[in-house]
């Protein structure tokens, strides 16, 4: 079940859902807006590679704007911190922002339970278009989970997106063992 916004601020008044900063009016009817953060990355190679950690470079988006361009893969980030203790999060894209030609997920738009950070995006566009730190950028809904949990993600030994930042991530894929 998608939680309703009732949901939603009863388990933010549980402190079961945590969203810093909180502000009411971004409370959709069963989702929360969330906005992008004046900080992108890009990665400095042109082949990544899986088994390497892969350096990126920051940029900051300034107050006119950063234009993002067809080809290049974006690393953007929220500027809410969300903590999610009893439900799976999913951030989707707002209808605004995709049409605009703008992906902000390639693959992962679904949280764990127990996932505690900001969100990476993973920004992609079809043609130029310009962006603004602290534009609405996704919304995330949540679902509720059926069954006790017994592996948290911000409790798993191997858990790779854990450190409390406020920039993109890069992939940690380089940590995984294959």
């Amino acid at each position: 079940m998608i939680f309703s916004d009732k949901k939603i601020l009863a388990s933010i008044e549980e402190q079961q859902i945590i969203i810093e900063p909180f502000d009411r009016s971004c409370l959709g009817t069963n989702s929360y807006d969330v906005h992008l953060s004046k900080y992108l990355a890009v990665y400095k190679d042109e082949v990544l590679d899986a088994k390497k950690h892969n350096q990126i470079e920051e940029v900051t988006i300034p107050e006119d704007g950063y234009v993002l361009l067809p080809g290049q893969l974006y690393l953007g980030v929220t500027e809410e911190y969300t903590e999610t203790h009893n439900a799976v999060p999913f951030l989707e894209g707002k209808s605004s922002v995709g049409r605009l030609g703008i992906d902000i997920h390639a693959t992962a738009g679904k949280g764990d339970v127990g996932f505690c950070n900001t969100w990476t995006l993973e920004i992609s566009c079809v043609h130029p278009v310009r962006v603004y730190a602290g534009m609405p950028i996704g919304q995330l809904i949540y679902f509720g989970v059926d069954g006790d949990i017994e592996n948290y993600y911000n409790k798993k030994k191997n858990a790779k997106y854990i450190e409390r930042t406020i920039k993109p991530v890069e992939s940690m894929m380089w940590k995984n063992k294959f």
